[in-house]
């Protein structure tokens, strides 16, 4: 070999070895996309996971609180915008935020395969539907029969004396499930009976906590034995082995869905619409089917232990854009007349 020979096989050598460093610093170098999400902890793992397996140039950045707090949060930061993508947040908050004119409308990827009615009905979508969650009693039926307590049937049954100080329920404020129990009783039994229900049920009510995953917690280890929730975390602890039984009321249950959507403001518009796009996608809803019994993909969702089979047809009848309205004045209300009895933050 001849040194000129030489010298060209070590610059080629040199120029692939530099070329190898500058593809691995690139690829190294992930865009962060900042997501703002109420999902419930034992999921977010398998979303980020998942979504960034198939996009490994993006690093899913969770911000993560109950709905009520995300909500206030997104809406305090209006004017100076953080968040690039929301993901896992009640529609009727969304809803709030795109009346806010904070929401950039998008359909995504793949949007013609999900059921409609658990989308935004506008086209494109201010929000894309992921899964509908639902109000659920836990009723921890060892230590309601060492109370003496009756198995409840209904909201109504809730009311009566003898579950004095045996109820938890999430605050309306802090916790989308709160809130969508306080606008489904007003939806459906009229605002003044809405209301009169309420104060009737407070006299039972033992504490309002801040998360609408604790009171069916507290329902399974006996610290309260009923707690007002909804049906992943119901399934969650009676899959747990806790002695809870799950009771969905015959008036109908409050409901909302969790969706995602694209801030405006962002400066990565074009990862966070492929955020949207996975999410909307068959993987991502059968993901979210471990646990949902209802989510926005037809077809994908399996039997879940506790959840009846005509659990869709129990959802009582619910508008998210007057809950979206109205809530600034149902949170004033109800502060008014029970924040006495809340958990302290």
């Amino acid at each position: 070999m001849t040194m000129k020979q030489s010298t060209r096989r070590l610059t080629a050598a040199l120029c692939v070895a530099a070329l190898g460093l500058m593809s691995g610093g690139a690829w190294a170098q992930k865009t962060p996309l900042l997501v703002y999400t109420a999902l419930e902890t034992d999921a977010m793992k398998l979303y980020k996971d998942a979504f960034e397996k198939a996009n490994p140039d993006i690093e899913v950045k969770w911000v993560r609180d109950s709905t009520g707090i995300v909500t206030a949060k997104l809406l305090a930061e209006k004017a100076n915008p953080q968040a690039d993508v929301v993901a896992g947040l009640a529609a009727s908050s969304l809803a709030l935020l795109q009346q806010e004119g904070m929401l950039l409308a998008y359909e995504p990827k793949g949007f013609k395969d999900l059921n409609p009615a658990y989308s935004d009905a506008a086209r494109p979508p201010a929000w894309v539907g992921m899964d509908v969650w639902a109000a659920t009693i836990c009723f921890n039926h060892v230590e309601a029969k060492k109370l003496g307590l009756p198995k409840p049937e209904s909201w109504k049954d809730l009311t009566k004396p003898v579950y004095k100080g045996t109820i938890s329920m999430p605050h309306p404020a802090s916790s989308g499930t709160g809130y969508l129990d306080v606008s489904s009783w007003l939806q459906n039994m009229g605002d003044a009976e809405g209301w009169k229900y309420m104060d009737a049920l407070h006299q039972n009510i033992a504490q309002y906590v801040h998360s609408g995953s604790k009171p069916c917690k507290q329902a399974g280890a006996g610290e309260f034995p009923i707690g007002i929730s909804f049906e992943f975390r119901a399934h969650q602890v009676k899959k747990s082995g806790a002695p809870v039984d799950l009771i969905f009321p015959k008036e109908g249950l409050g409901w909302d869905i969790e969706a995602t959507s694209l801030m405006k403001t962002s400066t990565k518009l074009e990862q966070g619409k492929r955020f949207a796009d996975w999410m909307a996608s068959k993987e991502a809803n059968q993901i979210s089917a471990r646990w949902w019994a209802v989510v926005a993909y037809p077809g994908v969702v399996s039997k879940l232990e506790g959840i009846p089979d005509n659990y869709e047809k129990l959802l009582a009848k619910n508008d998210l854009n007057w809950a979206a309205k109205n809530r600034e004045r149902i949170l004033a209300e109800w502060s008014k007349r029970y924040e006495g009895k809340a958990e302290p933050k």
